[in-house]
């Protein structure tokens, strides 16, 4: 049997393998999130001491459940700077993986495309199982990434009412932090997520500014940012702060009408850009299903197909670039 197949199946064995192990515990939150969580139900002032114990004793029982191969991955790669971009990647995105799980499944990607490549779209050729390999690796980046890109917008989008609920909490008697706490129950995810998990943190003993910084952390925004130095300012010199938060609000408002017209007049620049730059690689890949000698020439002579594929990608990545930056209009 050929070396590289048995080399690829023991590869796949092993990958399956470890995502039987790490998925007993699927979807587990971290050890931060897990301790949050013990108060998520309910408000601290209501909490009795019988139940805070019966939640430490079920977030102990969850913690053990945890794999030693998991365990293992989650310290060797939490501790590099990948492991912290990662985290806040997936905490931006609100995927419920560890970084160790993230990590493992970059490999389960590499390998399952590498493994497709190589044994039905291209059967027997080792360059496009690399080629199909390297695809793989950018595959979880590219989901987490667009799931991180489509919560944000909706944030976004959410955060005029946001200010307008907390404005109108604020003028109806509440303090700060019982505003936050009504909009953590009227607000619509994933901001009533995001408020929630402040509110748990200055119950627990965190400061409201740090509170809001690391809200601000996970939910990087030039306008939230704005309110919540707004905050920090009257809780320092005092003032309004909900005509403050209301002139916000409709600052907000305007600059979003704005996006919104300037993503429609860019739609088709924007449009174009995907075409243009997917289009070659849609063909190429068609054209090694169909026919694969005649794709396998480009392949197969590193002196001449080589540098042309590499001129090409370069050149498809530099245009997608240009165009990008060309209809990305910052208001």
């Amino acid at each position: 049997m050929n070396p590289i197949l048995i080399i690829v199946i023991a590869a796949i064995v092993v990958a399956l393998l470890a995502i039987m192990v790490m998925s007993i515990r699927g979807g587990r939150k971290d050890d931060i999130e897990e301790r949050l969580g013990v108060y998520s139900q309910t408000s601290l002032l209501n909490l009795s001491e019988e139940f805070l114990k019966e939640e430490e004793a079920k977030a102990k029982a969850k913690k053990k459940e945890k794999s030693a191969l998991t365990e293992q991955v989650d310290k060797a790669v939490g501790k590099t700077k990948w492991g912290d971009a990662a985290r806040t990647a997936l905490a931006r995105a609100d995927v419920k993986l560890t970084v160790g799980e993230y990590f493992a499944l970059h490999i389960v990607a590499v390998l399952g495309v590498g493994a497709l490549m190589f044994f039905v779209l291209s059967p027997g050729q080792p360059v496009q199982a690399i080629i199909g390999g390297a695809v793989g690796f950018f595959l979880p980046r590219l989901w987490v990434g667009n799931k991180q890109s489509k919560r944000m917008k909706l944030f976004e989008s959410q955060l005029p009412d946001f200010l307008g609920l907390w404005v109108n909490s604020m003028r109806a008697g509440y303090s700060v932090m019982q505003a936050l706490e009504a909009i953590a129950r009227e607000a619509p995810s994933p901001t009533s997520d995001e408020i929630k998990r402040v509110v748990r943190e200055v119950q627990l003993g965190i400061p409201l500014e740090k509170a809001l910084e690391h809200m601000l952390e996970r939910m990087p925004s030039e306008d939230l940012d704005l309110c919540f130095t707004a905050v920090n300012i009257n809780r320092e010199v005092g003032g309004n702060l909900s005509e403050v938060l209301e002139t916000i609000g409709h600052t907000i408002r305007e600059r979003i009408k704005i996006k919104g017209e300037i993503r429609v007049l860019t739609a088709q620049g924007r449009i174009t850009g995907y075409l243009i730059s997917f289009l070659p690689i849609a063909l190429g890949a068609f054209l090694s299903i169909i026919n694969p000698k005649y794709m396998g020439n480009l392949f197969n002579h590193r002196g001449c197909g080589w540098p042309m594929l590499a001129v090409g990608l370069g050149m498809i990545g530099i245009g997608m670039a240009v165009i990008q930056r060309i209809v990305d209009i910052e208001v």
